[in-house]
């Protein structure tokens, strides 16, 4: 079989939540499958790392695209040039997009349509060409992966396509994350919390991430005991917003707030794996990743009680409504408070996160591209 990949997202030292999955899951697809050859379609130079087999060619054609006008350029010319040069069986869309330009069958991973729901949180072009093109890619598309039951659902009702279309090929962890000794704990609190404790907060800074909302939390927490606590932020402010910023210069405890914007994910794990909690209150996720994250590093989570994270979470996490900071202000108390109710998270969410793995995930998106492969 010969697959064409948009691997656009595949970026040295840039990786997002999107280019994990693309990198965890493409690499053990080309490593498994050696008689298969695989078109891996890059928007600028490549990084042979990601080159992960003799049965990868990358080929680059511009312009790099980063923005919604050079999405259209890219997506409805450039692809459609290699894919009629290459002529391959499956065309996979590893960050959902598409081209209506092509006839080849198409596969996107589909992971959220967030912006549906929350368009004001996206600069304007971004919305519109979110929510006129992703309608239409969904439709062409031959079937449909994406990384959770509710996705599933989310997607099928809103753009009307049959659940038998769709299929969930739910995210892995990395074997990175995991518990951390004492005396590692205590280097942790040093190198990212001025050696106090922490409740640590991954991912982009963006703002259905729910940041304003935890910058008051953490500062009625903190300033309702004697808590000697930090709230460490780690991520890029791609995203950081006037409502954001006005949240943070509110708060009278601005010192106990620590960022973190460039560190590499060994340093993401580390910081994980010391903190007292995780802090993943977001308002829309189709997944959420940092949440298992935090469970497999031994960690207790706090999380929404909306979207796709009850269903990721379980019976393992700390649920809290994400759009009431006391709701979450409570739970961090209970936590501190409740040593007993902290030990149980923690062998939970150990349980619960061996459910996950990068090597399941590669194997249900295999079966979507074989089914379709068989279709076409």
């Amino acid at each position: 079989m010969k697959i064409a990949v948009n691997t656009r997202l595949l970026i040295k030292n840039k990786l997002d939540g999107i280019g994990w999955f693309s990198y965890e899951t493409l690499k053990r697809i080309t490593q498994q499958r050696p008689n298969d050859e695989f078109i891996f379609i890059f928007d600028r130079e490549w990084d042979n790392s990601f080159v992960f087999n003799d049965n990868v060619i990358p080929v680059k054609i511009g312009p790099p695209s980063r923005h919604p006008f050079l999405w259209y350029l890219w997506f409805e010319h450039s692809v459609p040039t290699i894919l009629k040069k290459y002529q391959p069986d499956v065309f996979l869309s590893p960050d959902g997009y598409l081209s209506l330009n092509t006839q080849t069958p198409c596969l996107p991973v589909i992971h959220d349509i967030n912006f549906e729901h929350y368009p004001k949180d996206l600069p304007f072009w971004y919305r519109k060409y979110y929510r006129h093109y992703f309608p239409k890619f969904a439709q062409k598309a031959n079937r449909i992966a994406t990384v959770s039951e509710f996705s599933k659902h989310d997607i099928g009702s809103k753009y009307g396509i049959e659940a038998s279309k769709i299929d969930v090929v739910y995210n892995g962890i990395s074997d990175r994350f995991k518990p951390l000794s004492e005396s590692e704990k205590t280097e942790s609190q040093r190198l990212f919390s001025n050696s106090k404790p922490y409740f640590v907060f991954v991912g982009t800074l963006h703002p259905r991430k729910n940041i304003a909302r935890m910058l008051r939390a953490f500062d009625a927490f903190k300033s309702s005991g004697n808590y000697n606590h930090n709230f460490v932020i780690i991520g890029r402010r791609k995203w950081w917003s006037s409502e954001m910023e006005s949240a943070f210069q509110k708060i009278s405890n601005k010192s106990s707030v620590i960022f973190h914007e460039n560190v590499t994910q060994e340093q993401v794990a580390t910081a994980i794996g010391g903190a007292e909690a995780l802090l993943y209150p977001s308002t829309f996720e189709g997944f959420g990743i940092p949440i298992l994250e935090g469970m497999q590093s031994g960690v207790p989570v706090i999380t929404s009680n909306v979207s796709s994270m009850p269903e990721i979470a379980g019976d393992a996490a700390l649920i809290c409504n994400p759009f009431e900071y006391k709701s979450i202000v409570e739970q961090m108390k209970r936590l501190i408070h409740e040593p007993n109710l902290t030990e149980d998270l923690i062998t939970r969410g150990k349980e619960r996160a061996s459910d996950f793995s990068w090597d399941r995930t590669t194997n249900l998106l295999w079966k979507s591209i074989e089914k379709v492969a068989q279709s076409s």
